[in-house]
């Protein structure tokens, strides 16, 4: 059973404090609950261990989707293979960050595999600031949680850095427009590629100038000069600029392998990103701990949760009995894609019956732990829950 800490002071006066100002009034808050999960220090080292261990995982099941060639089966497209594999074969094109979604992890329930957001993965700054800003505000010890999501990643920015020192420490950060959530993932972002020592900017992807021979530009409002930046970050899913943008995919192929810059998250993390990778677990690694069956068929005599491959937030997800009959579903605008099966496990619940999903953010090492809370499908509906660690 899920055990809560009431809070009764809401961070925003800590947050203004800490001079986080930009976060307020951004979609971060309205949905903090007025509580934190509480967890043994035993249970914040096995998220920890989990993370690792899985992000090696990862790394194999990545390595033999390219070795056998299964791009199409894992739903990849194929006009990105090419810049797949450059940047898989270049260890200067680092994986920034991702978050591992768990089941498990309480009351000595085993940790489960759910999914890797790894490529566009938000709740970071409620993750990395919001949280701990929290326990602040109510006179708790804000280090007593698994959080260090902002030092890690600004240590994750200074090794792009130290690997590719060819390059300017120059980076833009982009997101589409009309996501007040992902513009506020993406200042966090910046903030922690600043402490790093990059010049950062910040422009919606569509103000962006690619060029095959050149490279990355954005056009400074205060003088109209085009400038060149050396990294560029993305929250933009890779199947999306695939399948909409085919020529954009063309010119950032040329662009990173002529060295004209580095693009975050790379291009190979659409490996981790499938959840057809899930399946390739299960072959490499059958009855893991930390694995759930996986299969592209419903698993026989077992409940199981169909997915779409590159489905977000919970959107077209059913949950089936054994016998196949469906228990629950959601809909959502990716149904269109292949499907994977994976064996259905209970989330942690709390005594009004909340499921949560732990959350842990991977940035090189696992780096921090949030708590997701719904019904039995976690879906853009879900809360952001803290947690304390006694």
């Amino acid at each position: 059973m899920i055990s809560l800490t009431p809070l009764h002071t809401p961070p925003t006066t800590q947050l203004r404090n800490l001079g986080w100002d930009w976060m307020l009034g951004q979609d971060t808050l309205p949905y903090l609950a007025d509580e934190v999960v509480t967890i043994k220090p035993t249970e914040a080292d096995a998220y920890y261990e989990a993370a690792n261990e899985l992000f090696e995982m990862f790394i194999a099941a990545g390595q033999q989707i390219i070795d056998e060639n299964r791009f199409a089966e894992a739903g990849i497209p194929a006009n990105l293979v090419e810049l797949i594999k450059l940047s898989w074969n270049d260890d200067r094109h680092i994986h920034l960050y991702g978050r591992f979604d768990l089941a498990g992890g309480i009351d000595e329930q085993p940790i489960k595999l759910i999914e890797f957001n790894a490529d566009t993965a938000t709740c970071l700054p409620e993750t990395a600031v919001v949280q701990y800003a929290h326990l602040r505000a109510n006179g708790l010890d804000d280090s007593q949680q698994f959080n260090a999501v902002f030092e890690t990643l600004t240590g994750q920015f200074e090794e792009l850095l130290a690997v590719n020192p060819d390059l300017q420490p120059t980076l833009l950060l982009s997101a589409m427009r009309g996501f007040s959530e992902d513009d506020a993932n993406v200042a966090l972002l910046g903030e922690a590629a600043r402490e790093a020592g990059y010049d950062i900017e910040f422009d919606f992807i569509d103000n962006v100038d690619f060029s095959a021979e050149e490279g990355i530009f954005w056009q400074n409002p205060k003088n109209g000069q085009f400038e060149k930046l050396d990294f560029w970050f993305k929250l933009v899913p890779w199947e999306s600029i695939a399948e909409d943008e085919p020529e954009l995919i063309q010119i950032l192929t040329e662009i990173v392998r002529k060295r004209l810059a580095v693009v975050l998250n790379p291009a190979y993390t659409l490996l981790f990103q499938s959840k057809y990778i899930l399946k390739v677990l299960w072959e490499l690694y059958p009855n893991h701990p930390l694995l759930l069956e996986t299969d592209t068929r419903p698993l026989t005599g077992k409940p199981c949760v169909e997915k779409v491959l590159f489905g977000r937030e919970g959107a077209n997800t059913r949950i089936l009995n054994p016998d196949g009959s469906e228990r629950q579903t959601t809909e959502g605008d990716y149904g269109d894609y292949p499907k994977i099966y994976q064996e259905y496990v209970d989330f942690p619940k709390d005594s009004a019956g909340n499921s949560y999903q732990a959350g842990v953010f991977y940035a090189g090492e696992g780096c921090g732990l949030g708590f997701r809370r719904g019904g039995l499908i976690l879906d853009n509906t879900a809360g952001f829950v803290g947690h304390i660690v006694e």
